[in-house]
């Protein structure tokens, strides 16, 4: 796959192939289900708690009789059909994430890039920073390619300073080629790749890497 790779300034440079193992593939929407769920379900606290009549403080003694006050048969205070009893099957801290096979998750990523190339909400644009860190300098660059979209930008390595820039920016969201995330990546429906990123990208996703 042939994509053309702009400048900052929005022109036309050059052409840049793409391997078609990861940015040409059929969109398997199924492992990107799984490997968005999973990220969620990973990210998930589960600290709700709720107590139990076990736990709720309270006497254990019987309030009343057993028979003659024309009342239902009642035990003890903790009760959960009495109020300030105990809570029924209620919530308890737990652990909600699961592992993912690396297989799946690979092909998730590559199934959402070939969705993107193919639907051309992917630019590849030339390498560039942001020296200043300023905020304004990066949204000049950006208004160029997205303009109040949900934009996700891949960055050939970890950069502070655009980091730093794109603090600010709503509906933007800051990508390494090698720690991709499912739900941003699907989600964005502007994905801007810097030109060292798409080619480390397919290096990273590449078919002969994986049968290593």
């Amino acid at each position: 796959m042939e994509k053309k790779v702009y400048s900052i300034d929005g022109k036309e440079l050059r052409t840049i192939t793409l391997d078609d193992n990861v940015f040409g593939l059929p969109v398997n929407e199924d492992v990107i289900y799984y490997a968005i769920n999973n990220e969620l379900a990973n990210k998930r606290v589960g600290t709700a708690c709720t107590k139990g009549r076990a736990e709720v403080h309270g006497s254990n003694a019987k309030p009343y009789k057993q028979k003659g006050t024309g009342n239902a048969r009642r035990g003890d205070k903790k009760s959960p059909i009495t109020v300030g009893g105990g809570t029924i099957f209620g919530p308890k801290p737990r652990d909600f994430g699961f592992e993912l096979p690396k297989k799946v998750k690979r092909l998730a990523m590559k199934s959402i890039l070939s969705e993107k190339a193919q639907n051309d909400t992917l630019t590849i644009v030339e390498d560039f920073t942001v020296e200043s860190g300023k905020t304004k300098d990066l949204v000049a660059i950006l208004n160029r390619f997205a303009k109040d979209e949900r934009t996700v930008v891949i960055l050939k390595d970890d950069d502070a300073m655009i980091r730093r820039a794109g603090k600010n920016i709503p509906n933007l969201s800051f990508l390494s080629y090698n720690r991709l995330r499912a739900h941003d990546l699907f989600y964005g429906r502007k994905v801007i790749v810097l030109e060292t990123a798409a080619k480390n990208l397919s290096d990273f996703y590449c078919e002969d890497k994986e049968a290593k």
